[in-house]
């Protein structure tokens, strides 16, 4: 069975992501903060009959890195990394004059940093695999100046352009740093808590991220609009 590390995986896009790799048959090492809360959604991942590791810690951590990869070994290797963690760097989110440089060193921290870190750690076995594939969640607030969206666009579009030279650096791996779109997730409504519109469900974005992994197209950025497009 191909095997999947997905961190920030205890809700929105990495819960529904996981959720459905585990109904194709996917193995899954599955990472975020929240122990009870990763408990439960790997349990649910787990109901389709896969092997599913549940891993709490911090992807800034280290060792945490160290344990989400080695649990994937453990299950025979490493297809596929996603690396959804992300924070805000304040909450809600402020403007760039009032933007608290600590959130915005943990931004960069956990968006970007740690994200580099686990997939330096995860390359050994990203690439013996045959189809190596690094996915990068990305944001539109990488690529467009929305007020207020300063401090997270700038460490997205730092992750954008890691996935872009990953993806030059290591030609044998598939590199999509991926922009699902506005959705119904709690950091959405951290960033932006007075704004009550609805918005899609995480799980309404995951066809275009299984169209990727369907099709194979060539390294590079994507968005969910292109991604849903006859899928």
């Amino acid at each position: 069975m191909p095997v999947a590390v997905i961190t920030g995986a205890s809700k929105g896009l990495g819960r529904a992501l996981a959720a459905a790799l585990a109904g194709r048959g996917w193995d899954l090492v599955m990472g975020a903060r929240t122990a009870d809360v990763l408990r439960r959604s790997a349990e649910y991942a787990a109901g389709h009959g896969t092997r599913v590791v549940a891993v709490p810690g911090d992807v800034a951590d280290p060792a945490h890195r160290a344990a989400l990869v080695a649990a994937a070994g453990e299950l025979g290797g490493l297809d596929l990394l996603v690396s959804n963690a992300s924070v805000l760097g304040a909450e809600p989110l402020v403007r760039l004059d009032a933007q608290p440089l600590a959130g915005l060193r943990e931004a960069l921290e956990v968006n970007v940093v740690a994200a580099l870190g686990l997939v330096q750690e995860a390359l050994p076995l990203l690439r013996g695999s045959a189809a190596g594939t690094v996915v990068a969640i990305s944001s539109e607030a990488a690529a467009e100046p929305f007020e207020t969206w300063g401090g997270y666009g700038a460490s997205k579009a730092a992750l954008d352009h890691l996935a872009a030279v990953l993806a030059v650096e290591e030609p044998g791996l598939r590199v999509w740093a991926v922009d699902p779109g506005d959705m119904d997730t709690d950091l959405y409504a951290a960033a932006v808590p007075e704004d009550g519109h609805g918005r899609p469900a995480p799980e309404s974005v995951v066809p275009g991220f299984l169209r990727l992994l369907d099709e194979r197209p060539p390294s590079g950025r994507y968005t969910a609009p292109a991604l849903l497009d006859s899928v």
